[in-house]
């Protein structure tokens, strides 16, 4: 835990919840802070800004303002390429995120969880299942309220982190006590110069300074996992999962279908029909917020509470609706292929299913058996639906070019039938048509509703 040792200038470039949160700490650490952001600030920060009296600027990079910080804040989503950022690593100004910058000034429990999927259904798992039992916990990083603010106004005793490759990407010092790794399969490419080895290295900076006292918990049948411990050390305490039992297995699935968690101070059971959340994937999810739990010292009863009642994520195999015997699913937190993979998996009756966004060096010949198992047709929504048009022409019966929302629902409902699914599992980030995932999903959903109301086949 650093104290204030004397005053720096520290630039916080971003003006999201994780630069706001920054900028807050900054200030209450009787540090220099300004913060700049290139496009408009939303007028929530921007108040909030100025309610705090803290120097800020939108629209520019004032360079002179920014090449003169001992340290610099970076918001995720700015690549390291960025021109302001590239000026800053060449001039050897620190550039750290907001999770470091945090984590200088609390004690605090840090529960982190990362992985290509299912981080944010973990994370907000986890979560439920602490806050049930009575434990102060709190959400941070990619969910909830950011981790600096939250630090400097609202301390709680446990914080409970989604970790993104671009966040562990500048984090040095900080420590987990409690390192969850989902899985690793190819994502953000793009930010990783194309290299699958970047990205998995990125991930694996979650278990950067633990000790023989933390805990890391992975899925054990992962081969990027596996292959990855093979050549690196940790001295934390290993507890991996797996859907059978395996061999130092500290969570499986028994015979009698029964969820087995076995830590050093915990060992219990609960029925697999008992999960709130169905799909293998969940499964897994289910396991690591168990083991976390368990870890946190959570009673047994409280876990097995919270595992069965906890009501899902938004965006996550979400049900919007049914028409007309139409099962209607918003999966817009569906980035990468993996991840609809996953959302196909669980599908059980004929689906019509809506692809694309912003390509990210998707391989989409990871889900092409499951589409041709399950999907009957593919509406492409994007500006540029070629790759998919491409790679799935013959592999479907009906494959639909789009460039709208309004245009892909509709093609969607002619399409579909009654005793169909239409899934909007994108595999591709939302940018091109969207600001972010969240608003591709609540307009798909409000179109869906919309639907509903004016139509009857």
């Amino acid at each position: 835990m650093e104290t204030n040792k004397s005053k720096r200038r520290i630039v916080v470039l971003g003006a999201g919840e994780s630069g706001f949160g920054a900028a807050v700490l900054a200030k209450d650490k009787g540090l220099d802070v300004f913060l700049s952001d290139s496009g408009t600030i939303v007028p929530k920060y921007r108040e909030r800004l100025e309610a705090e009296g803290i120097a800020f600027e939108d629209g520019k990079h004032s360079m002179d303002k920014i090449l003169a910080a001992d340290e610099i804040v970076k918001s995720p989503g700015i690549p390291l390429d960025a021109p302001a950022v590239a000026a800053a690593i060449a001039k050897n100004i620190p550039i750290i995120s907001e999770i470091e910058f945090a984590g200088r000034y609390t004690d605090s429990k840090m529960v982190c969880i990362t992985g290509s999927n299912g981080k944010t259904t973990t994370t907000m798992l986890i979560h439920h299942i602490l806050t049930h039992a009575g434990v102060d916990a709190s959400l941070a990083g990619n969910v909830g309220r950011s981790l600096a603010y939250q630090v400097a106004r609202e301390p709680h005793d446990v914080y409970v982190v989604e970790l993104s490759s671009f966040q562990l990407d500048n984090m040095y010092d900080f420590k987990a006590n409690i390192a969850v790794l989902l899985n690793i399969t190819p994502d953000h490419l793009d930010r990783y110069g194309y290299k699958m080895q970047n990205y998995v290295n990125a991930k694996f900076r979650i278990l950067q300074n633990m000790t023989p006292t933390d805990t890391f918990i992975f899925w054990k049948d992962d081969p990027v996992i596996s292959e990855q411990l093979r050549h690196i050390g940790t001295e934390a305490r290993l507890l991996p999962f797996s859907e059978t039992p395996e061999e130092g297995s500290a969570a499986y699935i028994d015979a009698e279908n029964e969820l087995i968690f076995n830590t050093p101070g915990t060992s219990m059971s609960m029925p697999r029909a008992d999960l709130a959340l169905n799909g293998l994937h969940n499964v897994f999810n289910s396991m690591a917020a168990g083991l976390s739990a368990c870890l946190c010292k959570v009673g047994k009863d409280a876990i097995r509470e919270a595992l069965a009642d906890f009501c899902g994520v938004e965006h996550r195999l979400e049900f919007v609706a049914d028409i007309d015997g139409v099962r209607w699913i918003n999966d817009s937190k569906a980035t990468n292929v993996n991840s609809c993979y996953y959302a196909l998996e669980a599908m059980t009756r004929p689906t019509v299913l809506i692809l694309g966004g912003k390509d990210k060096g998707n391989d989409y010949s990871e889900i092409l058996p499951l589409v041709k198992d399950k999907v009957k047709a593919i509406v492409a929504m994007g500006k540029d639906n070629a790759k998919i048009m491409d790679f799935f022409k013959g592999h479907v019966a009906e494959l639909v070019d789009t460039h709208s929302l309004a245009d892909a629902v509709e093609a969607c409902h002619r399409l579909s039938t009654d005793g169909d699914t239409v899934l909007l599992s994108p595999c591709c980030a939302s940018f091109d048509l969207f600001s972010s995932y969240e608003d591709r999903g609540r307009k798909f959903k409000e179109a869906v509703i919309e639907l509903s109301k004016t139509t009857h086949k």
